[in-house]
């Protein structure tokens, strides 16, 4: 995969993680907060008004809850107003605590009612039922009178309800169980007893005694509440941060190991490419990089491995051109050096051949250097050309009658395959060496009978010029070697047979300065084909 697809997919794999992490967790917490601020609230109210209810079940009166009210409001938080259903104030938390009342919140009152609930025993018979009601009446009337009078005389008072439902009291100050007071006839239980006989046709009868019931007690009972819980804009509870820091300090743990592994994985080759590098500049052309994976990483690690070969292989010609140079003019000038000591010596008298042999030695080697100034300026980009809109045609034609002579005297037939004109921009001196250079090599390569032939083909917006011959051929392990400096064929060639060995290296690079390409191919026992490629004229 692509390093830089890679280094997107990490990315973008850590911003999800971190993105749903983090909307999981608060989503999370909120609900979770939500759900327990719900239930608190409720266990609170819950909490409250039970209270509420055992004191006035209790005691039979309101008097002496402000104590109750402060100690609830410290417990629970919560502000409470504590009024009668006729709006009369009996306790407020905030003046309890010394504070000025604050405004309330905008929830509806909590109703608290005092009054005991009647517990009708099952399947009794209805007419008993009646009876234990008035009964329970009546015991809560006394009961009731009986609470108040020692919650006023300061006492701790208790209830738990009887079968009934009527409190029972007791007290701190008598442990014993208060004995439970005997009902008294009362002319109203009469009353009660004819009301309550309608009912036993238009509803149950439990609904019937706890209506009776709630109405006779109600005037002994304490009056009923309303609870007002909360203030106004009350900010609500925060979301807990430990779990966020702890999700985010996750996701920040796991970018940096993203990007540990990430600089490891960038970080590793290029370290190695900068000490072969280094290395490289020492000196060591040997040293290459290790490579792997097919990401960009790789690739710069692979670009780098063939710089290196590239540079060890320029510094191969280079030694090699140099040896090739010192070996093509060190036999000539020996050869001129003793013939000059000899002449000086008078060993050898200086006949006119021998100073003809002695001037073509060192126009030989005049060529050679010739050949080494142009090949290097043609390298450095340096060699001057005089373009020119010119005919192949014509150029090609040239070349065949410059080589004529040659070619009858070594018994070739030079031919010309040129239907119609083809123009090219470029230098024609410069391309009558290429072509002499190519037929020079081809005359030379064929035997006596054998046929060198130009030709020209025009072929869409190129013109191909290709030089033909029926020689030996060359081996396909030579042909990558045909355009190296110094390189010869036929090893056993001299400077007399195979030339200095720059011709045709000076012809490549001619061609490719003139936006073109040079090719070859070759069959031993067949023969060989050069192939130019040049852009035509528009």
């Amino acid at each position: 995969m692509s390093f830089r697809l890679r280094v997107l997919g990490l990315l973008m794999l850590v911003a999800l993680a971190a993105t749903a992490a983090t909307a999981w967790l608060t989503l999370r917490q909120a609900n979770r907060q939500v759900q327990e601020t719900v239930t608190a609230g409720r266990q609170e109210v819950s909490r409250i008004t039970g209270q509420l209810r055992a004191y006035g079940f209790a005691h039979g009166t309101w008097d002496g809850l402000s104590p109750t009210v402060a100690e609830l409001a410290k417990d629970t938080g919560q502000r409470i107003r504590v009024a009668t259903e006729s709006d009369v104030l009996l306790a407020d938390s905030d003046a309890l605590a010394g504070r000025d009342p604050r405004a309330l919140s905008g929830q509806p009152a909590v109703l608290v009612d005092a009054r005991p609930v009647l517990s009708v025993p099952e399947g009794q018979v209805p007419r008993l039922t009646l009876k234990q009601t008035a009964a329970a009446i009546a015991d809560y009337r006394a009961t009731v009178a009986y609470a108040a009078c020692l919650t006023r005389a300061g006492a701790e008072v208790t209830a738990r309800p009887d079968t009934m439902g009527v409190p029972r009291i007791s007290t701190d100050r008598r442990p014993s169980q208060c004995r439970e007071p005997k009902g008294t006839a009362d002319p109203r239980i009469q009353q009660d007893l004819d009301a309550l006989r309608p009912c036993e046709s238009e509803q149950p009868i439990t609904a019937c005694l706890q209506r009776v019931f709630n109405e006779r007690v109600g005037s002994a009972a304490p009056p009923r509440l309303e609870i007002r819980l909360g203030v106004r804009n009350e900010s609500p509870p925060a979301l807990a941060t430990a779990p966020t820091v702890a999700v985010a300090v996750g996701v920040a743990l796991a970018v940096i190991l993203g990007a540990l592994l990430l600089s490891r994985a960038v970080l590793h080759p290029v370290r190695a490419m900068t000490l072969a590098a280094k290395e490289l500049g020492e000196g060591d052309l040997a040293r290459r990089v290790p490579v792997s994976g097919r990401d960009e990483i790789a690739q710069l690690g692979g670009a780098f491995n063939r710089m290196a070969d590239s540079i060890q292989a320029g510094e191969e010609r280079q030694r090699r051109l140099t040896g090739d140079i010192a070996h093509e003019l060190r036999t000539p000038l020996a050869n001129l050096r003793g013939y000059l000591e000899a002449l000086r010596d008078g060993v050898v008298d200086p006949t006119p051949e021998l100073l003809a042999s002695l001037h073509e030695e060192t126009l030989l080697q005049q060529r050679i250097v010739d050949d080494l100034q142009d090949l290097a300026l043609a390298e450095a980009g340096a060699l001057t050309y005089h373009p020119a809109e010119i005919d192949l045609r014509e150029l090609l034609e040239a070349g065949r009658t410059a080589h004529h002579a040659q070619a009858e005297t070594a018994g070739i037939t030079l031919e010309l395959e040129a239907p119609r004109p083809v123009f090219v921009t470029a230098d024609p001196d410069r391309l009558r060496q290429v072509v002499g250079n190519l037929v020079g090599n081809a005359l030379g390569a064929t035997a006596a009978g054998g046929t060198v032939a130009l030709s020209l083909v025009p072929r869409g917006e190129l013109a191909v010029v290709e030089v033909r011959d029926t020689g030996k051929g060359i081996s396909a392990q030579d042909l990558p070697h045909l355009f190296d400096r110094f390189w010869r064929a036929d090893a056993s060639r001299g400077r007399a047979t195979g030339g200095s060995g720059l011709g045709l290296s000076i012809a490549r690079q001619i061609v490719t300065d003139h936006r073109g390409t040079i090719e070859v191919r070759s069959t031993v026992g067949v023969g060989t084909t050069f192939t130019v490629v040049l852009p035509r004229a528009h």
